[in-house]
């Protein structure tokens, strides 16, 4: 039987993705014949979450356990850099169990611990939009891919956003046990089954957690001419620097090119709209400074995965 540890950190992290990557496990476990044995570690006995409200008492303290075949990192709420500091054993322990051959998987925010261990050098990663620009700045060699659901590279799991973790499970479920227990789960627990991205949710708020003023003014000029069309050349142009080389410096301080940027605020403001009002999706394009019904339609599903009708839909009740 393989053994699967679920690791309960100190300090801020959150109960729901401990109890229901727990849950999921052992449903999988009592549908098909028991492959992991599933238990809770930590550097604990017991972790309060919620202000003391619930307690988790995990089974083992992570010595106790010499080899693991997957661990699963919960997501962290908040205070990223002070939990990571606080569970510098548990890096250790997950760096270790890797090299022993274990597969590891981090959940939402989790990233962070898992970032701290250097697994995820140079590697995909996933984890909640909102933490995305922050998580790069302490850790610039990791590759972070924000739209997608989940990452799997060298026995290594990441996935996004809050909830979204339940899909991670769900793949790992599949791959362990098949896709007939995935399947059999995902309808005992009302899971969709095989989403791969996160676009949908993502609330573009700008990247601004870097030090180039000539940039960050850039930024600000493309974010309050939303309903115009900007040459980036003229753009460029006017803080008299080559494209080229305002490409580069826009796009080492905010991961974006000037043009990606431009699209990604236009296209948050016509979800606003879609979301808000009963304008037509013409209406809402021109708002934006598109007048190519094809090139907004294309540029809406690059960033959200959806079209600019099916998000009114979804999002719009009134207006669908």
């Amino acid at each position: 039987m393989k053994h699967l540890t679920i690791l309960v950190p100190d300090g801020e992290n959150n109960l729901s993705s401990i109890v229901g990557a727990y849950k999921i496990f052992s449903k999988a476990n009592a549908y098909r014949k028991e492959i992991f044995k599933v238990e809770l570690a930590g550097i604990s006995k017991a972790v309060d979450f919620y202000g003391g409200l619930f307690t988790a008492r995990p089974h083992k303290h992570i010595t106790d356990i010499k080899k693991t075949d997957l661990v699963i990192i919960p997501s962290l709420n908040h205070n990223y850099e002070q939990t990571v500091a606080a569970n510098t054993e548990l890096v250790d322990w997950i760096s270790k169990q890797y090299r022993q051959g274990a597969e590891v998987a981090s959940i939402c925010t989790g990233a962070y611990l898992l970032a701290a261990t250097g697994l995820l050098d140079h590697r995909n990663c996933s984890t909640h939009w909102s933490a995305a620009d922050h998580l790069k700045q302490l850790h610039p060699k990791v590759n972070l891919q924000t739209d997608q659901l989940i990452t799997d590279e060298h026995g290594i799991y990441t996935n996004g956003g809050a909830y979204s973790f339940l899909n991670l499970i769900l793949y790992l479920v599949e791959k362990y046990y098949g896709r007939e227990t995935a399947i059999f789960c995902s309808k005992v627990f009302q899971i969709e089954m095989d989403r791969d991205s996160q676009s949908t949710f993502i609330i573009f708020k700008g990247q601004r957690l870097h030090t180039d003023e000539l940039v960050k003014k850039a930024q600000y000029y493309l974010e309050n001419k939303i309903d115009e069309r900007v040459s980036i050349e003229q753009l460029a142009a006017s803080f008299a620097i080559g494209r080229r080389n305002f490409d580069r410096r826009f796009i080492k301080a905010t991961g974006n090119t000037p043009t990606e940027y431009s699209q990604r605020v236009k296209i948050e403001a016509a979800k606003k709209a879609f979301e808000a009002s009963r304008k037509t999706i013409n209406e809402v394009m021109y708002e934006v400074g598109y007048s190519d019904m094809k090139a907004f339609r294309e540029v809406f599903r690059k960033i959200t995965g959806l079209s600019p009708l099916e998000y009114r839909n979804r999002y719009n009740k009134d207006a669908a």
